[in-house]
């Protein structure tokens, strides 16, 4: 079984649904049909990495590069795939967009170690410095620096979680 990393751009309104109402979270994060797919990304394994990368950290990390992956607070005590589903409100996405856009694929890459991600135990533990690796990333967190920059721009709110 994967985890995989995902993410889902909510208007304020929405999100203060959810939060009042948690009982809808599930549906809301696995329709039957998916009614906007620009809205959600799913950044397949690499959400470990990305963090990693951003951060130094296994879990941890500053802010607001932290909120790139392992940030934001929980939603409800319910159980999502791999624990709760975690939010960054508008101005906290703003941020971490802004703190992505400084950083190039090529820079983040550049920080790529394969015996740190080893010794750190970053999911999948198969990381190396080849070409397919390099690219698998790369393109994830350019989808993602995108997905982000399109939230902030439309002071868009965020759910995170992992199944």
């Amino acid at each position: 079984m994967s985890m995989i990393g995902n993410y889902r751009r909510v208007s304020h309104p929405k999100l203060a649904e959810l939060l009042s109402q948690p009982e809808h979270l599930s549906p809301f994060l696995y329709p039957e049909e998916e009614s906007d797919p620009e809205r959600h990304l799913d950044i397949d394994k690499t959400w470990h990495i990305i963090h990693f990368l951003l951060t130094g950290s296994t879990w941890e990390g500053t802010w607001p590069l932290v909120g790139a992956v392992m940030g934001g607070e929980a939603m409800s005590d319910e159980d999502v795939g791999y624990g709760p589903a975690r939010y960054l409100t508008p101005i906290q996405v703003q941020e971490v967009s802004g703190s992505l856009a400084n950083i190039s694929s090529d820079a983040l890459w550049s920080r790529f170690d394969a015996g740190a991600a080893r010794q750190a135990e970053i999911y999948p533990e198969h990381w190396t410095s080849e070409a397919d690796d390099r690219d698998y990333v790369t393109g994830y967190y350019k989808e993602l620096q995108g997905f982000f920059a399109a939230a902030a721009r439309a002071e868009e709110a965020m759910i995170i979680y992992l199944n």
